[in-house]
């Protein structure tokens, strides 16, 4: 994996910080929004990154949630009125596509 800036990790924080309570988006979702090449990226800033954030209304492109913590995550999930059925999101009806953000053409540095 290419170096992560500080730049890319606050860019990630803020789109997954501005995710409205009752939507989720997905990790290619927000890669998309900063202009990363990938979503596992945003995956792996999430896993290191993201204890003070609402971590948990970032789902895979399918509508699960990470694997190891999908008991976690859809519990979160149900408590911002966000259901699941058979422990998948219908992305259809929740489903928030972040802007870009403006900032966006400062992720060209590292990853772009």
């Amino acid at each position: 994996m290419s170096r992560i800036t500080d730049e890319q990790v606050e860019a990630v924080r803020g789109v997954v910080a501005a995710i409205p309570v009752g939507r989720v988006s997905t990790y290619g979702d927000i890669a998309h929004a900063v202009g990363l090449p990938s979503p596992r990226i945003v995956a792996w800033i999430m896993r290191t990154d993201s204890s003070d954030l609402p971590w948990h209304r970032v789902i895979r492109a399918d509508g699960r949630p990470a694997p190891h913590l999908a008991t976690r995550q859809l519990a979160a999930l149900a408590d911002d009125g966000v259901s699941a059925v058979d422990g998948r999101v219908s992305l259809a009806s929740v489903r928030h596509r972040p802007d870009p953000p403006a900032q966006a053409d400062l992720l060209d540095d590292g990853l772009g």
